[in-house]
């Protein structure tokens, strides 16, 4: 039982009673969301903020500058995601998700009052890029210590549900970005927009960095120090014990690398409708944002249902219904760009798109061992998304202008559907009531 800051939660034994689950499961969660708060508003104003750090000749050449930047921040996302996650493992969770959440609001108060290229020339774009990296390697420990945690605190029968806070934390905190994305631009005009309102944006998450602090430091711990002082013991067989599950560990990348590829793409689709469709920047926030917001709801029913069915079949019909999907919604989108088409066409697709996911995150975490469940899950998670969540948006950037066909984000998407639904067929069944489990 929870009582107070200091009691702990025995390691799979004994669990919570539901209120304690409960105010813990949000105090892990309200961190994660105000991390992936910082780190996603950026590809919200990624136009802005090339223009303020990375001006050149052309919009095409500042916004991937600024994009490439954006992608910064996953090249040190495994760096952060194997230390941050062996050390949660070694250490125990509350200190590792302490740490992360620390160097990611040093991080985003960097960005937010770094002057533009104009004040101080190339020093900005550089200690932009270092603050980036700084974000990518604390987010790299974030989600492998958060989701361990998590599975660690539930009751066997609500895992899923429990698990599911984590993705839904994230679509949160894009949903919150885009708001305010909304909120802005109806507000300023592009030259205001430009000047200071993205760090408007910025700013309003930096000044909830204490209030994360503040929940996080009341966390039990799910790691005993008795349990803590032999996995430090054993760290050296860390690695072996990993390749144990090497086949897991494979399938898992498949799958992530699939869902990191729509979330991202999804993201881009602020960008895209603006510059692609030259719909208004209102309309282009507003599609995040519901876009966003269905997919928290999507993230939370597709736990709900992996606890009742099963995690494959959660995974499986969904995954296949987006495959089936994508191109017909990007071709009424391009072909009639406007509130509806956008609104009604990425709304199906991120409901459908966000069921299979929380169910896979359930699956790979209850198949890992809980001595390298941090680090391993974190190390998969933040090497699957630097490959191909730092790379995405550059990816359907540079498609769309060496094609100059609007289809050509449906393409990537369907390549990264195909793949995941392979991944999601071979994936073990982990739900206790498929597996006999208590």
């Amino acid at each position: 039982m929870i009582r107070s800051e200091t009691s702990r939660l025995p390691s799979g034994n004994a669990r919570a009673e539901p209120f304690s689950v409960k105010r813990a499961a949000l105090a892990a969660t309200v961190g994660n969301m105000l991390e992936f708060y910082d780190f996603i508003t950026y590809s919200f104003f990624a136009i802005q903020i090339g223009h303020t750090f990375f001006p050149t000749g052309s919009e095409y050449g500042s916004l991937m500058l600024s994009l490439a930047t954006f992608g910064a921040g996953f090249v040190t996302r495994p760096i952060g995601g194997i230390v941050l996650g062996i050390y949660s493992d070694r250490i125990g969770r509350r200190p590792a998700m302490l740490l992360s959440f620390a160097l990611m609001g040093a991080a985003i108060l960097t960005i937010t009052f770094t002057p533009s290229y104009d004040s101080i020339g190339l020093a900005a774009p550089i200690i932009v890029i270092a603050a980036r990296m700084v974000q990518g390697f604390a987010l790299g420990g974030e989600v492998g210590p958060t989701t361990a945690y998590l599975i660690e605190i539930a009751p066997p029968e609500h895992r899923a549900l429990v698990v599911a806070w984590q993705p839904a934390s994230q679509e949160i905190a894009a949903t919150a970005g885009a708001l305010v994305g909304v909120i802005l631009s109806k507000m300023m005009v592009p030259e205001m927009l430009d000047l200071y309102g993205w760090r408007v944006a910025f700013l309003i998450g930096a000044v909830c960095l204490p209030f994360g602090v503040w929940m996080r430091r009341t966390l039990p711990e799910t790691i005993p120090q008795a349990d803590a002082g032999v996995a430090v013991e054993e760290s050296t067989g860390h690695l072996s014990l990993a390749r144990r599950h090497t086949g897991l560990i494979v399938l898992a990348l498949m799958i992530l690398a699939s869902g990191t590829i729509s979330t991202y793409v999804t993201q881009y689709m602020t960008t895209y409708a603006q510059n692609t469709l030259h719909v208004s920047s209102t309309l282009a926030f507003a599609v995040s944002l519901v876009s966003n917001g269905i997919q928290f709801a999507g993230a939370l029913v597709g736990g709900w249902l992996a606890d009742r069915l099963g995690r494959k079949p959660v995974m499986i019909w969904p995954q296949l219904a987006t495959l089936l999907l994508t191109y017909p919604v990007f071709l009424w989108i391009v072909h009639a760009p406007g509130m509806l088409s956008l609104l009604v066409g990425f709304g199906v697709l991120s409901v459908i798109g966000s069921l299979p996911f929380t169910a896979f995150y359930a699956t790979f975490t209850e198949a890992l061992p809980q001595n390298i469940r941090g680090g391993v899950f974190a190390t998969v998670y933040a090497v699957a998304i630097a490959s191909f969540g730092g790379t995405a948006q550059l990816v359907v950037t540079w498609l769309l202008h060496v094609t100059g066909d609007p289809l050509a984000p449906a393409w990537y998407l369907l390549l990264a559907a195909i793949v995941g639904l392979i991944a999601m067929s071979l994936m073990p069944e982990t739900a206790p009531a498929k597996t006999g489990k208590a």
